[in-house]
C-alpha cells in the first residue's frame, strides 16, 4: 500500500509539470489563433496630422520679472505606432510648430499707478519655433472601425529663436505629455485620427534673464489634433 501511494505522488509530480507546460502552449496557441483570425487586434501605422497649439500665459516667481505670453499656433505631427493588445502599446513622434512669445517686463509701480503693485513696461516679441519628440505608452480599445486610445508619454521640447534676434537663446527642456482619441477606419489601411495632446513643461528661457531665473513657472500647451494614419 505504501509502495503504491509513493508511486502515486511520484505520478502527479510528473505529470503536473507537463500538465502546465501543456497548458501554457495551448493558450499561446489560441492567442495566435485569434491573431490571425482577427488581425485588427493589433495594429502598426504611421499618421501623419496637423493641429493647434494654445499655451497658457505664465509669470515666474520673481515677481519683479517677466510675463511670458506664447501665441496660438498651428503645427504638423508625425507618429508611429504599434499596438500589440488592449493594454499593450507605444508611439513614437516628432511635432514642429511655430512657438512666438512675447514678453511683459514687470517694474514697481510707477507714481501714476496702473492698479497693481507692478506694472508691465511695453511689450516685446520674440520669432520661434519648437519641436518636439516624444515616446508613450497607448492604451486601446477595439470596436469595430473605432478604436478610442489613450496616451501616457514623456518627451523632448526644443525651442530655437528664429535667427538675428540679439539676445536669445536655443532651449531644450524635458515634456510630460498625455492624451485620448480615436482612430476610425474607413479603409482597409487607412483610416481618420482625432486626438486631443497636452504637455506640460517648464517655460523656455530664450531670453535672458528668463533662461537663468529658477523661478521660473509651468506652461501647459492643449492641441487638438486631427489627421490621417496608414495601417501596415
Amino acid at each position: 500500500m505504501r509502495i503504491l501511494k509513493q508511486r502515486f505522488i511520484l505520478l502527479v509530480l510528473v505529470l503536473f509539470p507537463v500538465a502546465l507546460v501543456l497548458n501554457q502552449t495551448c493558450q499561446a496557441q489560441q492567442t495566435q489563433h485569434a491573431w490571425r483570425m482577427h488581425p485588427e487586434i493589433g495594429q502598426t501605422d504611421m499618421a501623419l496630422s496637423i493641429y493647434g497649439a494654445f499655451t497658457n500665459s505664465t509669470t515666474p516667481g520673481n515677481s519683479n520679472f517677466y510675463r511670458i505670453n506664447p501665441a496660438a499656433s498651428a503645427g504638423g505631427l508625425l507618429e508611429f505606432r504599434r499596438i500589440s493588445s488592449p493594454f499593450l502599446g507605444w508611439q513614437a513622434s516628432y511635432s514642429f510648430r511655430r512657438a512666438n512669445e512675447v514678453y511683459d517686463e514687470f517694474i514697481a509701480q510707477p507714481a501714476f499707478g496702473c492698479g497693481n503693485t507692478v506694472c508691465p513696461n511695453p511689450t516685446y516679441a520674440v520669432s520661434a519655433n519648437a519641436q518636439q519628440f516624444t515616446v508613450g505608452w497607448v492604451p486601446s480599445g477595439n470596436f469595430g472601425s473605432l478604436r478610442p486610445f489613450g496616451l501616457l508619454g514623456v518627451g523632448l521640447l526644443l525651442n530655437q529663436p528664429v535667427s538675428g534676434q540679439s539676445g536669445t537663446t536655443n532651449t531644450t527642456q524635458p515634456a510630460f505629455v498625455y492624451g485620448a482619441g480615436f482612430d476610425w477606419g474607413f479603409a482597409r489601411h487607412a483610416g481618420l485620427r482625432l486626438q486631443y495632446r497636452g504637455n506640460l513643461y517648464k517655460a523656455p528661457g530664450i531670453v535672458p534673464p528668463n533662461n537663468t531665473n529658477p523661478n521660473i513657472g509651468f506652461m501647459h500647451t492643449a492641441e487638438p489634433v486631427i489627421g490621417a494614419y496608414y495601417k501596415f
